[in-house]
């Protein structure tokens, strides 16, 4: 059974709070949703197992522990994900990046996939699903049904505001995913947009309204 949790991380609360203002400019808001991602990552890798091994240090000999040689994999749900993939990578540098491109049909709030290119060996990898925003939560069930059709069964999936409409929808799609949540919301307005939320988080990390 998958689990959720609401990150209540000091420094994660104040980066949102950052994003959050209209007043914050695409080159602060896109460092910033960088540095949310490797917090939220620090906390979603801590269950990752680990091995043993020897190391000769300077004073001696001791046995140390390292990642248990899992393969992991970071798949953004386009366009706002890649957002989050350089904070991901700071942490996760050997991890290999997939992509998944959605988007949300205006009249019907609807996922449509327009674009999937994932690493060959996908099934064998531990995958972090991330995306700024988890509001209808379309998107991210479209993503991860996906994935589990390409031999995916190790996922989480992280994101840094979610509506509760969305959060709920993901865990009853998908309850052995683990959801890490940096904020969340109240609600949904009436063209799937979360309130109060950041507005359009593609639009702010790419500069483009």
């Amino acid at each position: 059974m998958g689990k959720t949790v609401i990150m209540d991380h000091p420094l994660i609360q104040h980066k949102i709070g950052l994003i959050r203002s209209k007043d914050t400019g695409s080159k602060d808001f896109r460092e910033l949703v960088g540095e949310i991602a490797t917090l939220e990552c620090y906390e979603a890798t801590r269950n990752l197992e680990l091995e043993e091994y020897p190391v000769e240090t300077p004073m001696g000999h001791t046995i140390s522990k390292r990642l248990a040689g899992k393969k992991l994999a970071i798949i953004p749900i386009l366009r706002a994900g890649l957002g989050m993939v350089p904070g991901m990578q700071t942490l996760l540098p050997a991890a290999k990046v997939g992509h998944i491109g959605l988007y949300r049909d205006p009249a019907t709030l609807e996922p449509v996939e327009y674009y999937c290119k994932l690493p060959a060996d996908i099934e064998e990898r531990d995958v972090f699903v991330v995306d700024p925003m988890l509001a209808t939560g379309g998107s991210a069930v479209d993503a991860i049904e996906q994935l589990k059709k390409h031999g995916c069964r190790n996922i989480r999936f992280l994101c840094i505001i979610a509506a509760p409409e969305g959060l709920k929808k993901l865990q009853d799609a998908e309850p052995d995913v683990d959801i890490y949540v940096g904020a969340l919301d109240d609600h949904l307005n009436d063209i799937g947009y979360i309130v109060p939320g950041l507005g359009d988080a593609g639009d702010r990390i790419f500069g483009t309204k």
